[in-house]
């Protein structure tokens, strides 16, 4: 079965905008791994996409209880224009509840998070309260209800409150937790394979030969598919001959449903995966109005889905940002694609040509009391693999925006966002 529909990545006469293509592949992924689900405790699913929704069987809290330390009451025997005082009768302590009902002019001693005992209505905190042996002395004014939790406030029974698809994060397994669940059904991870080809690339740590430069970029995309829960593998590098490339994706297209690269897809003579992608199964290319970026390759080798990324580092991580991470989670079976952007003050000016999408690498300063700012790395150019690690995400501009002024809003993609 293709994961990817081949009518969805034809050559285009015209640059294609950022929101086409993401609509379309929205549009046109399917969840390869649906048919391949595990149960794994609560310890051992961080970041992996739910297969199945969570449903709370009980009520959470489930029963009403006391947000302070202090004493339980009936809020009808209080005094409406003077001190109140009230008998203590026995105590209420988390995990230990008061047995018992009260009578009229009674109180229970409790503490937070400890159940409301039988007839109470109210708390009131101890630090408000004199008390004498057996007896509280309370000042008027405290409201009806004060003080206390409701049973299911925050989750009722019969409620979805994980849905299938989520990605799941620290704080949904906390909510697993409270609802009673030690094990949730998962979908296995995406099996994707990475690799870079060209005679002139090395390994860090090896010695660098005359015109060689060390091969950052797989590591880079390794590193970021790893982060988004999927399985990876490393494929390191192949050499610039065509027999040897074709043979490298018929072996991963078998056992993955991923194949990514950075580069080798263009039409020059040492290009060799372009010919090998089309031979073997379908490449179509996505001529793009971004920048860094704009050529971007997609299709088929096998059963395996294809994406080629451009080869300058930078311009390789914003499109896998952009573009391939939305994939991935796509075709691993999460439903939140899109990543969230957040409006800050540019601290520059910029002009660029209508129609293109920009994304500048820039850092977030706090400047003056205000709220961050936006400051430009110079040079921004895509070969620069230090503008990435000084700075904290991408300034995106939209293709209608023509010029940014400094003192602005504009739209910030922090690299946490999306890079975990």
């Amino acid at each position: 079965m293709n994961q990817l529909a081949d009518d969805c990545f034809n050559q285009v006469d015209d640059l294609m905008s950022t929101a086409e293509a993401l609509a379309i592949l929205r549009q046109r992924i399917v969840a390869v791994t649906q048919d391949r689900l595990e149960q794994l405790p609560l310890a051992q699913a961080l970041g992996r996409i739910l297969a199945q929704d969570v449903t709370s069987v009980l009520d959470v809290p489930p029963h009403d209880n006391s947000a302070v330390d202090g004493y339980a009451l009936r809020h009808d025997d209080l005094v409406v224009d003077g001190p109140s005082r009230l008998t203590v009768l026995g105590r209420s302590a988390a995990g230990h509840p008061h047995d018992g009902r009260l009578e009229t002019g009674q109180a229970v001693r409790i503490f937070t998070g400890a159940v409301m005992p039988e007839g109470t209505d109210s708390v009131v905190m101890q630090e408000d309260v004199a008390r004498t042996e057996d007896h509280i002395t309370i000042p008027p004014g405290l409201a009806l209800g004060a003080n206390r939790r409701h049973r299911g406030e925050d989750t009722r029974r019969g409620d979805v409150v994980l849905g299938r698809g989520r990605r799941l994060r620290p704080q949904d397994l906390g909510l697993a937790a409270s609802v009673g669940q030690g094990q949730l059904n998962l979908y296995r991870p995406l099996r994707v394979a990475v690799f870079s080809t060209g005679d002139e690339l090395a390994e860090p740590g090896a010695e660098l030969p005359a015109g060689a430069i060390y091969d950052a970029n797989r590591y880079i995309l390794v590193a970021l598919i790893t982060a988004l829960g999927a399985k990876v593998s490393d494929l390191g590098i192949l050499p610039d001959d065509a027999d040897a490339v074709r043979a490298g994706l018929v072996a991963a297209a078998a056992g993955h449903d991923l194949l990514l690269t950075s580069g080798g897809v263009s039409v020059g003579d040492e290009d060799h995966v372009r010919g090998a992608v089309e031979a073997l199964g379908h490449l179509h290319f996505w001529r793009l109005a971004i920048k860094p970026g704009r050529p971007l390759a997609l299709g088929q080798v096998g059963n395996a889905a294809f994406v080629g990324l451009p080869g300058n580092p930078v311009a390789a991580m914003v499109c896998f940002l952009r573009f391939a991470r939305p994939l991935i989670l796509g075709l691993a079976g999460a439903v939140d694609l899109d990543p969230v952007l957040y409006r800050v003050t540019s601290d520059f000016d910029y002009e660029k040509k209508p129609g293109r999408r920009e994304w500048l690498r820039a850092r977030l300063e706090r400047q003056g009391g205000t709220g961050p700012s936006a400051v430009l790395f110079r040079p921004q150019g895509s070969g620069i693999i230090n503008s990435l690690v000084q700075t904290h995400g991408l300034v995106e501009i939209a293709e209608d925006v023509t010029r940014v002024k400094a003192g602005e809003l504009v739209d910030f993609l922090p690299f946490d966002e999306v890079a975990s």
